[in-house]
């Protein structure tokens, strides 16, 4: 009986349950796109420097290969063409990042606002903005502020 149990698991639930575990990894990294991009937008100018760090960001943050990057970026334009706010995006990650998660994507934000070499104020308020979203303190928000102003 016991026996019949486990394999009825490992065929049909197991495979269901790490199905479910890819498709939320898949919209996490969607998730962190998007906000990327919204970034590169909220000063009303997409620099090409910042389409590179945006790039550069999604290959080391999720391990992507070039292309991969490519059609996540892609995808997370027409995502950010067709959300009218934050809250799915902020919802998926509070529920499945640690703090220290979190803080990297506030980095990578700065990253990507300091990319074209102006930090306009639109782009410091929407980081502000995610940074309270997301449940990063104040002070988070500054040092990642201050370590990718450094680099």
């Amino acid at each position: 009986m016991l026996k019949s149990v486990l394999e009825y698991f490992n065929l049909h639930l197991l495979p269901q349950a790490e199905a479910a575990a890819e498709e939320t990894q898949s919209q996490l990294r969607l998730a962190v796109a998007v906000l990327l991009v919204e970034i590169a937008e909220s000063d009303f100018e997409r620099a090409p420097e910042e389409k590179s760090a945006i790039l550069h960001s999604i290959k080391h943050q999720f391990g992507l290969e070039s292309e991969e990057a490519q059609t996540l970026m892609n995808l997370a334009e027409q995502e950010h063409r067709h959300s009218t706010d934050y809250f799915q995006f902020t919802t998926l990650i509070n529920k499945n990042y640690s703090y220290e998660q979190k803080i990297r994507i506030i980095e990578s934000l700065w990253q990507v606002a300091f990319a074209d070499r102006q930090l306009h104020h639109y782009e410091e308020h929407v980081i502000r903005r995610l940074a309270d979203l997301i449940h990063v303190s104040h002070g988070d928000f500054i040092s990642a502020k201050h370590r990718v102003m450094s680099d």
